[in-house]
């Protein structure tokens, strides 16, 4: 099933486009971070939308260019007046007028003689950019066209603005997308007739003519009709994706699981606790999964603190009695230490045989414990991704659970079931995820969500706080330390850097260290995994008071007697970074506190991150506000995990279409799930277009 030849101008190498040398060939693939040994292609410049327009429809006479304006002037050049020679701070003006009045354009730095050129004396030309003042003077600046009249119509009235690098200006870029623009094909429709006259959505090519070609700033707008169609195209070509992920996974036949109910009842009666409402529903939901004769692909997400672990080690233990092992997986060696030291206890109250597998073990130890995952003596093994590498062979592995998913995109979900053939797939987040973004990233799932906190979880008092305010924090932390508390303290960055006005850990350590002597410790990702978990085990022991930290600490933490978070710089930090940061305490009997230290002057939106955690404990509000304030990509780290961000769709105003392509999508397969005939080729055209490869050689399964 390859990709259909009419797609071949948008899938040609940028050397085909006039212009386009080796350089700037060089310049784009980066730019626009084509794969590694892949060179970008014409697709990617179609792709790239503009973040705005300048409207240069404004053609008025001099004396109606009023302050700030951007207009097109036609004008008489009267006279030159260059710098004197050697003093290039003075620039060079231009004198001109038309019927109404007198400006001036003014060039700094404007050497060759090429603004004579471009403005001879005693003739006309048009000229358009924002009019400023001088000494009472009207003048633009650096004029962003001048224009013969005979070439009047090469000044683009309405011009879009294009997010840029440096070396590549934004004319060269114009030329560039108008080329590419030319050449896009008539290509079959995906979309239905009614949803199109609907919408009064453009087809595919007139969308792209008129967001990167408008003719007026309505048809590039985010809003618009053109814009909102190829809103929707990514998003469906994302869900279809998704969805025959869905349908390769549950069409790989997974195991009715059986269960006698035993080893649950023991997990059960070894918890200090009883399961909250919300975990017995999600246990129930996964067993109900494993069950079914289908493979089970669930996510569960829960707020920091609400007890997703649990849920897991019964959904493990259920596996358990039916024979089969299971695995947890965590992104790093502290979290699997987490996890394992949660799960050891009770599963050796349960029965259950638990390990941990990392990659720092001794050659010994990690033989025995590769030897009791084969012969089937290990239920439940704990450890990094380096799980799934080879040499990890079990004896009958029946589940997967993965924790902080969001870190892997939907490569490495097919992967991570590959292991065991008929694995059953659970992954969990405590990044409370919007509706929004769990349709855009996890559309192949099934979600339980966990909302409610666990039983004796102390609500945390949030409070903001200036820098300037130091000494008074200090004679605070030193009063509720001598108490008995112990306090996180959280900084940026991990060392002093030239390039930001910010405090590193380093630095602070070296500062608190004066007060509190050896009570304080560091750590920070940049130490050994060794050196992380000595001083992580000193803090949990209470051998020390005070822990300074850089996020490294965000995930995975969990000493109940800490009971003060201090995050310096809060303002640097993201919605959901600081909400994890707060979820490490508020874990024990004590009430907790979270002081968020704050440096002027604020930005808007960071005031604003820092009244919504100060305002509201709930994760998921907290999330839905974040994806407000920073858009899709940023909210689950996809901006540096590779995991797929949008290009054409800005989930704040787009979001409401993903819901139309997902039941779009849906349907589609559940009609067509061979994608044959004429739909069934505009839907493949569309994956194609949108990039999503991956999921054709899924078709021919379904």
């Amino acid at each position: 099933m390859s990709r259909p030849e009419s797609l071949s101008p948008l899938f040609r190498s940028l050397h085909s486009i006039k212009g386009v040398g080796d350089k700037l060939a060089a310049l784009l693939t980066r730019f626009f971070g084509a794969p590694e040994g892949q060179e970008a292609i014409a697709l990617d410049i179609l792709m790239h939308m503009p973040s705005g327009v300048v409207d240069r429809r404004r053609q008025v006479g001099i004396a109606e260019a009023y302050l700030n304006q951007i207009v097109t002037l036609r004008l008489h050049v009267d006279r030159h007046q260059p710098p004197p020679r050697g003093k290039l701070h003075v620039p060079h003006r231009v004198f001109a007028h038309d019927d109404t009045g007198d400006i001036q354009l003014v060039f700094f730095r404007a050497q060759g003689g090429w603004v004579e050129k471009a403005l001879p004396v005693g003739e006309e030309r048009f000229v358009s950019g924002q009019i400023g003042f001088f000494n009472g003077e009207k003048q633009i600046t650096h004029p962003d066209y001048v224009v013969e009249p005979d070439k009047f119509a090469t000044l683009p009235l309405v011009e879009p603005v294009y997010p840029l690098t440096q070396g590549l200006s934004s004319k060269a870029l114009a030329k560039l997308v108008r080329q590419v623009v030319d050449s896009v094909p008539d290509l079959p429709e995906w979309i239905g007739p009614e949803t199109l006259a609907k919408h009064k959505w453009p087809g595919f090519a007139q969308a792209m003519q008129s967001v990167h070609l408008p003719e007026n700033p309505v048809e590039a707008e985010l809003w618009g009709p053109a814009r909102m169609r190829l809103a929707y195209d990514e998003y469906f070509a994302g869900q279809l994706t998704l969805q025959l992920i869905r349908s390769t996974m549950t069409a790989a036949r997974g195991i009715a699981r059986v269960f006698t109910g035993e080893i649950t009842a023991r997990v059960a009666e070894a918890l200090p606790f009883s399961l909250t409402e919300g975990q017995q529903q999600a246990v129930a939901e996964i067993r109900a999964d494993l069950a079914s004769p289908d493979r089970m692909s669930r996510l569960l997400q829960g707020d920091v603190g609400s007890g997703k672990t649990v849920v897991a080690l019964m959904a493990m233990a259920a596996v358990a009695e039916g024979g089969a092992q299971s695995t947890l997986m965590a992104p790093t060696e502290i979290l699997a230490t987490q996890h394992f030291k949660t799960l050891k206890p009770l599963c050796d109250k349960a029965g259950l045989g638990c390990e941990l597998l990392t990659g720092k073990m001794p050659a010994a130890e990690r033989r025995a414990i590769l030897a009791g995952i084969a012969n089937g003596q290990t239920d439940i093994v704990v450890g990094t991704h380096a799980l799934f590498q080879s040499g990890v062979e079990f004896h009958n592995l029946g589940l997967t659970v993965v924790d902080e998913q969001h870190r892997f995109g939907v490569h490495q979900r097919l992967a991570l079931s590959d292991k065991g053939r008929h694995t059953d797939l659970l992954v969990m987040t405590a990044t409370p995820i919007p509706r929004t973004l769990v349709l855009t990233h996890f559309g192949d799932m099934a979600v339980s969500v966990l909302r409610e906190k666990p039983r004796g979880r102390q609500p945390i008092d949030t409070a903001v706080l200036s820098i300037g305010d130091y000494a008074r924090v200090i004679s605070r932390l030193q009063a509720r330390l001598s108490e008995g508390a112990q306090a996180f303290w959280v900084c940026p960055l991990v060392e002093e850097s030239e390039h930001l006005d910010v405090i590193s850990a380093e630095d602070r350590f070296a500062e608190l260290q004066k007060v509190f002597g050896d009570q304080v410790a560091l750590v920070h990702g940049r130490m050994s995994a060794a050196a992380k978990q000595e001083v992580m085990q000193r803090f949990a022991a209470n051998e020390l008071k005070l822990l300074v930290a850089t996020t490294v600490i965000e995930v995975g933490v969990d000493v109940p007697n800490a009971s003060i978070m201090i995050i310096e710089h809060a303002e640097r930090f993201g919605l959901a970074q600081l909400h994890q940061l707060r979820g490490r305490v508020g874990r024990g009997s004590v009430r907790s506190a979270c002081l968020l230290l704050y440096k002027d002057p604020l930005s808007e939106t960071a005031k604003a991150r820092l009244d919504t955690i100060k305002s509201t404990e709930d994760g998921f509000e907290i999330a839905e506000r974040d994806l407000e304030l920073r858009g899709q990509g940023d909210v689950l780290g996809t901006r540096q995990s590779g995991m797929p961000g949008y290009r054409l769709a800005v989930a704040d105003v787009h979001r409401h279409l993903i819901d139309f392509a997902h039941d779009d999508a849906k349907a589609l397969l559940a009609r067509n799930p061979g994608l044959s005939g004429p739909d069934g080729e505009a839907a493949r055209t569309a994956l194609y277009l949108f990039r999503k490869d991956l999921a054709i050689p899924l078709i021919r399964a379904g």
